[in-house]
C-alpha cells in the first residue's frame, strides 16, 4: 500500500491490474482503516481513470457471490448515490413499479453511506429480509418479478470498507463501482450518475459488455431523472438531451423529492407511492424513471408509452401486490 499511495500522491494513475490487485487485497483485510481512508481520499481529490474503474470492477466481480438467474432477461435500476440531494428512494421504487408492469428486476443496492436513506435502509424498514441464497432470490423473481441484492452480502470488499465509508460520510469511489457490480450482471441496466465524466466511463464499459443500457445524468447534479431540470440520456443507440416539458411533465423543485430525513419517513413516502396516495411530484418522478427502464427493455417503444405502462402498474395495484409478496 505504501508504494500504491506514493504513486497516487505523485499524481500517477493505477493500471487496470494494479487497481484490481489493490482492491482484492483490501477485500482480504490486508490494510488498516487509515490506509483505506487515505486510498479513498485520493479519489476525492481527482477523478478516477477508466483503467482504474475497470480494475476495481474486475476485482469486485471476481470476488463476488454470484447469483445465477438461469438466463432470464432482467433489468437493474441504480444510481451512483452520493449526490448529497437526500431524495427519497426513487430508483428502488422504480424497480418495484417496473416489476409490477410485468418485467423481471434484479435490484442491487446498499445502505446509505453519504445520504440519509439508502435503498437497503428503506427496504429493511419495510420488512424485506436480505439474503444471498440463490433459491430464495430466484423464487422471489419468479413470484414477484423482483428481488433485492444487498451489496455487502455479495461483495466482501464492501464489508471491509463499510466502516471507513460511514466515518468519512462523503461520497467515495465505491459509489461509482456499485452500479457496475451487480452479481447478476443483468441483461439491461438503467444507471443514474451525477456527472457527465462518470456517464462517459459507464457508457464505455457498457459498450464493451455488449449489454443494453441507459445512463441518465441530470445537469443539476441528481443521479436520476429528477424532473428538476435538463437531463442527458446515453443509450446503445446514442445520446439525447431532454427537459421535463419534453415529456409533458411539470418541472419539480428539490423540496418535492426530499426523503424526510429518516428511514421511517422515506418508507412512508415509498408506500404512499405504491398505494397511489403520494404527491403528484413524487409519483411523476418515479414514473419517469420506471418508464426509462421499461424503454431500456423495449427500445422500439416510445418513452411516453413506457411511462404510461409504469402508471398502470401503480394504478392497478400490481406494483403494490408484487412488492408485498417479497416482504416478511
Amino acid at each position: 500500500m505504501k508504494y500504491i499511495l506514493q504513486k497516487l500522491y505523485e499524481h500517477h494513475k493505477l493500471t487496470r491490474d494494479e487497481a484490481k490487485r489493490t482492491l482484492t487485497e483490501i477485500s482480504q483485510g490486508t490494510y488498516n482503516a487509515v490506509q483505506m481512508a487515505s486510498f479513498m481520499t485520493v479519489y476525492q481529490m481527482r477523478g478516477m481513470g477508466l483503467a482504474e474503474l475497470e480494475g476495481f470492477r474486475d476485482a469486485l466481480l471476481e470476488l463476488c457471490v454470484p447469483l445465477d438467474v438461469q438466463g432470464q432477461e432482467t433489468v437493474d435500476i441504480v444510481g451512483t448515490g452520493g449526490d448529497q440531494k437526500d431524495t427519497f428512494n426513487i430508483s428502488t421504487l422504480a424497480a418495484v413499479v417496473v416489476a409490477g408492469a410485468g418485467y423481471k428486476v434484479t435490484k442491487h443496492g446498499n445502505y446509505g453511506a453519504s445520504s440519509a436513506v439508502g435503498s437497503s435502509n428503506v427496504l429493511q424498514t419495510l420488512g424485506y429480509e436480505f439474503t444471498n441464497d440463490g433459491d430464495t432470490l430466484r423464487r422471489q423473481l419468479d413470484e414477484a418479478n423482483v428481488c433485492f441484492l444487498h451489496a455487502p452480502l455479495f461483495h466482501p470488499a464492501l464489508k471491509e470498507v463499510a466502516g471507513v465509508r460511514r466515518e468519512l460520510g462523503v461520497r467515495t469511489f465505491f459509489n461509482l463501482l456499485g452500479p457496475l457490480v451487480n452479481p447478476v450482471q443483468p441483461t439491461h441496466q438503467l444507471y443514474g450518475t451525477s456527472s457527465l465524466e462518470v456517464s462517459r466511463m459507464y457508457q464505455y464499459v457498457m459498450q464493451q459488455s455488449g449489454r443494453r443500457f441507459a445512463i441518465v445524468y441530470a445537469l443539476d447534479g441528481y443521479d436520476e431523472i429528477s424532473l428538476t431540470g435538463r437531463f442527458k440520456v446515453l443509450t446503445n443507440a446514442g445520446e439525447r438531451m431532454l427537459e421535463p416539458e419534453d415529456l409533458g411533465m411539470v418541472r419539480l423543485a428539490k423540496e418535492d423529492l426530499y426523503c424526510g430525513g429518516t428511514a421511517e419517513e422515506a418508507a412512508k413516502i415509498f408506500m404512499n407511492v405504491l398505494n397511489n396516495t403520494s404527491t403528484a411530484a413524487q409519483k411523476a418522478v418515479v414514473m419517469v424513471n420506471a418508464g426509462m427502464a421499461i424503454q431500456c427493455l423495449k427500445p422500439s417503444s416510445s418513452l411516453h408509452g413506457c411511462i404510461i405502462e409504469a402508471e398502470e402498474s401503480v394504478e392497478s395495484g400490481k406494483a403494490l401486490s408484487n412488492f408485498k409478496k417479497v416482504l416478511n
